[in-house]
């Protein structure tokens, strides 16, 4: 995988610009790829025994009870009219339309008057080829009803969505509040999955350094070590974004809620230093496969040249003995021949039995 891959997220690889030149403040403009046909909502409701799940292409559901919780689910962003179409029916400020559509947006929570928006990253990353997929999820939490819109066909939110169904745990009890931590909650734990499959990498990259080091080895470190700089760029605004969940004044979230949001919080924290660590970890991958490579060459080297400091001696030898004087004392010497591959011998062992001496072999 390439160095763009990584440092230029999915957002930044967008082919409409971020905003039209001169366009004022809550202009609607899509930033990123789209990725497919139809734009599809889904229109989660719920209340005590009550459950309903509805799904439409290219169009708002219609909500088919009164005082239950609504979760209008959207996938895809491409479709700008529908979204605002959403957006204005439940009272989103322009400012919150723009930046959900805007996949370019850094993690933040903003408050509105009558609606909370959220801006997270979600993740994904697939170990064959290294590469980090980014996917920005927006969530508005408005009274007693919570959007949430994905960009891609793929749903973030099952867990959720099947914890409502079967109204395990307290989700069917509680309120629209709650249900936005409970999906914030969700993103984050796969953060956790993430971090899991890059510590494996490691875990194997380590194995193969120490091993046998591969040329294809220092890619490999390289796209780890670019991964988790991706992963601290969009998981460091998080904190900032935690506090202010956890200590919002907005009646929309209650103090039930933000007890479990400061749960949350320190999840946010360990994945922080989690992400710390395993840079550290890399660079200290790096320092050793250069390491090793120094040491594997050094010993390539002390080889070659203990094989040319023998063969040195032996020349002269060969080189003296190889003249074509005609009056030379030792070429008449009947046993000359078998004397001086006796020398060149005692010279090899010599020298090999002093290379050892000096431990250098």
């Amino acid at each position: 995988m390439r160095i763009t891959n990584l440092i230029r997220s999915k957002e930044e690889k967008a082919i409409t610009p971020r905003k039209k030149a001169g366009a004022p403040p809550g202009t609607m403009v899509y930033t990123g790829q789209r990725s497919m046909d139809d734009v599809h909502v889904h229109l989660t409701q719920y209340h005590g025994d009550f459950f309903d799940l509805q799904t439409c292409q290219d169009e708002i559901p219609d909500p088919r009870s009164e005082g239950a919780t609504q979760w209008f689910d959207v996938r895809g962003l491409h479709d700008i009219g529908l979204i605002e179409r959403l957006g204005k029916q439940h009272g989103m400020h322009p400012l919150a339309l723009e930046d959900v559509v805007d996949v370019q947006q850094r993690p933040k929570m903003e408050l509105f008057e009558g609606g909370v928006l959220i801006v997270v990253k979600a993740f994904a990353f697939n170990s064959t080829t290294r590469d980090l997929s980014i996917e920005q999820v927006s969530i508005y939490l408005t009274e007693g009803t919570v959007l949430s819109f994905q960009e891609d066909a793929g749903d973030l939110f099952n867990s959720v969505r099947k914890r409502l169904e079967t109204s395990s745990g307290r989700i069917r009890s509680r309120g629209a509040d709650y249900l936005a931590y409970a999906l914030v909650d969700n993103i984050v734990d796969k953060y956790f999955t993430v971090i899991d499959q890059i510590e494996g990498e490691l875990d194997k990259l380590e194995d193969i350094i120490m091993r046998s080091p591969e040329m294809s080895t220092k890619s490999k470190i390289h796209d780890l070590r670019l991964a988790l700089l991706t992963l601290r760029k969009s998981i460091s605004p998080l904190r900032e974004l935690m506090n202010r969940f956890g200590d919002t004044e907005s009646k929309l979230i209650s103090s039930d809620t933000q007890v479990y949001v400061a749960d949350l919080r320190d999840h946010v924290i360990q994945i922080t230093d989690l992400v710390e660590t395993y840079r550290d970890v890399t660079n200290g991958l790096y320092d050793l496969y250069v390491s090793e490579i120094s040491f594997r060459m050094n010993s390539v080297m002390q080889t070659l040249t203990i094989v040319s400091t023998i063969f040195i001696p032996l020349s002269f030898l060969v080189g003296v003995y190889g003249m074509n004087w005609q009056y030379m004392p030792e070429l008449g010497t009947r046993y000359g021949y078998f004397v001086l591959w006796g020398v060149m011998i005692s010279v090899i062992l010599g020298m090999l039995g002093w290379f050892r001496s000096r431990h250098w072999i």
